[in-house]
């Protein structure tokens, strides 16, 4: 195994993913939120980055197709493990966060059990906007973690009846208009991408499946 910037690049992503949750539990909120999204929106840059690297450079490695899908899951499970145990919305998040899980273990079991035969599982081209659909769902729910707090803080001291007077009054205390806008913004932007990646990962699932299919048959 030679140590390439790519490949530097994709063992750093792997080994900093679970610094996500060090975030949420030592960090205040919501320097916790933006740190979150910027540190995922960093990984999900370098993700792109080291594999171009490694085709510009011609440093394409074994090691290298191997770790990278390992990292991407990795983050991806973290995050996602991240937003369910601290997010506002984590009943719009879970469903679609566990049929996520469930497929990623399920073919990586597929892909353990066919061992040599494994490179009829290869990465397709759904797959790979199945990962950026997830990693930009991903950092909009972050960024909806980060609004959420600020226009809580706007709205410091109003009941929900007196929040909704004072904006059609026309009267934005504090941003408070701006920031609850963008906040719904990031949320059903975060929420309908994650449902988006959660069919993107079925329709993969069964994809992969039925390429195994035929090393599943047993023998006569």
């Amino acid at each position: 195994m030679t140590w390439t910037l790519p490949n530097v690049l994709t063992t750093l992503r792997l080994l900093a993913a679970p610094g996500l949750v060090l975030l949420f539990l030592f960090v205040s909120r919501p320097l916790a939120d933006w740190l979150a999204l910027v540190f995922f929106a960093g990984a999900a840059v370098t993700d792109w980055f080291d594999g171009y690297l490694a085709r510009a450079w011609k440093q394409e490695s074994k090691f290298g197709a191997m770790l990278d899908p390992i990292a991407d899951k990795v983050m991806v499970a973290i995050a996602l493990l991240v937003l369910a145990s601290f997010s506002t919305l984590v009943f719009s998040i879970v469903l679609p966060a566990v049929l996520i899980l469930f497929r990623e273990v399920f073919v990586s079991g597929l892909r353990e059990f066919l061992g040599a035969t494994a490179g009829t599982l290869t990465v397709t081209k759904l797959a790979k906007w199945k990962t950026t659909v997830q990693m930009v769902a991903i950092a909009a729910l972050f960024f909806h973690g980060v609004m959420f707090h600020y226009a809580a803080e706007a709205s410091v001291g109003m009941d929900p009846e007196t929040i909704t007077a004072v904006l059609e009054g026309g009267l934005d205390p504090a941003g408070l208009r701006w920031k609850s806008g963008l906040q719904d913004l990031a949320r059903w932007i975060g929420i309908a991408l994650l449902w988006l990646a959660a069919a993107l990962t079925l329709i993969t699932g069964w994809d992969y499946f039925r390429k195994a299919l035929p090393h599943l048959k047993e023998g006569k």
